[in-house]
């Protein structure tokens, strides 16, 4: 469902992809493993067509991104690939519901449609009394829960989550874990998760280990 083949990566002169094959099916779990500067994050930004690699391909559900437009590469990242990051990245004056619905928004969907679906996200994520807070008014765990449902806004083929449980405590980081596996179960969810967290990685389906830039196991 998402493949690469032959990814390459440099900045200047050092090399951080050589040559990288991989592919994720449909409803997968998958954890991406290694030390700082294994190549991981560099991986995850190219899977997510945030950057353009050196050379090899890209391709999600059957189109390559890299081949479009930028408008439309643009369109189809939001259309088919989530995000969820370490730091949630969520937009400070803007309440949590009016953050899950921005990519919905973006991509000229009905405000009122959007926004019935942003808010029976956040009731699935046990956020229905929150909806109103902005981010600042949130805990971490409710933060990231916000960020899980912007993420599945738009029905999106993968989730990309970079280190998604690295600023929560061990309550909110096993309740993050617990939803992403509850998420593939009963939405059909794929996931691709860079983690150093040893407990979220052993829980995957697969684990894909790299190191100095290609992938070890």
């Amino acid at each position: 469902m998402v493949e690469t083949k032959g990814i390459t990566k440099s900045f200047a002169s050092l090399k951080v992809l050589k040559g990288i094959d991989l592919r994720i099916d449909e409803k997968e779990v998958v954890a991406i493993v290694g030390p700082s500067g294994a190549g991981k994050t560099t991986l995850l930004q190219i899977m997510g067509t945030l950057s353009r690699p050196d050379a090899g391909s890209l391709t999600v559900k059957g189109i390559d991104p890299f081949g479009l437009p930028e408008k439309e590469r643009a369109a189809f990242r939001n259309r088919h690939i989530g995000f969820v990051f370490q730091f949630h990245q969520l937009l400070p004056e803007f309440t949590a519901i009016e953050n899950v619905m921005i990519p919905s928004l973006i991509a000229n969907g009905n405000h009122r449609a959007a926004e019935k679906k942003a808010a029976e996200l956040l009731d699935y994520l046990g956020l229905s009394d929150r909806i109103e807070h902005k981010p600042a008014e949130l805990s971490g765990g409710e933060k990231q829960r916000v960020a899980v449902a912007r993420a599945l806004i738009n029905n999106p083929s993968v989730i990309l989550a970079d280190e998604p449980s690295g600023s929560l405590d061990t309550k909110n980081k096993d309740e993050l874990h617990s939803l992403f596996f509850d998420l593939r179960r009963e939405m059909s969810q794929t996931f691709v998760i860079v983690t150093h967290d040893e407990q979220l990685a052993r829980l995957a389906d697969r684990i894909v280990y790299m190191k100095d830039g290609m992938i070890t196991a």
